[in-house]
C-alpha cells in the first residue's frame, strides 16, 4: 500500500501523538478564508434532511450548505444579469427603431409615389 493509501486510509496522520491546536484564533482562519459566522433558523426537518443528504455524500453538512448557498447565489446573479442585458438590448432596439422612423416613413412615401 502507498503512503497515499496510508493518508487516505487515516492508517497515518490521525494518531493523538501526532495531533496538536493549530496556531491562530478562530477570528483569523476565518478571515484567512474569507468566511463570516452568521445565525440562522431553519426547520429542524430540513436541518435533519440536510445532514442525511450531507452523510449519503460523505461531506459536512455546514460545507455543503455553503455549497448550496454558492451555486444559489451564483446562479441568481446570472439569471439577474441576463435579464438585464435583455432589457438593455430591448431599450436599444427601441431606440433603433425611433430614430430610424422619419427614414422609414420617407421610403414608404417614395414606394408609394
Amino acid at each position: 500500500m502507498s503512503n497515499v493509501e496510508l493518508w487516505e486510509s487515516g492508517e497515518l496522520g490521525q494518531s493523538a501523538e501526532h495531533a496538536r491546536v493549530a496556531a491562530g484564533s478562530k477570528q483569523e482562519v476565518d478571515d484567512a478564508l474569507g468566511l463570516q459566522l452568521i445565525s440562522i433558523r431553519l426547520q429542524k426537518q430540513l436541518v435533519n434532511d440536510l445532514k442525511k443528504i450531507a452523510e449519503i455524500n460523505g461531506v459536512g453538512y455546514q460545507p455543503m450548505i455553503r455549497d448550496l448557498l454558492n451555486r444559489f447565489a451564483r446562479s441568481e446573479i446570472r439569471k439577474i444579469m441576463l435579464d438585464r442585458i435583455s432589457q438593455i438590448e430591448a431599450e436599444e432596439e427601441s431606440v433603433v427603431e425611433a430614430s430610424t422612423a422619419p427614414v422609414r416613413e420617407f421610403l414608404q412615401e417614395l414606394k408609394r409615389a
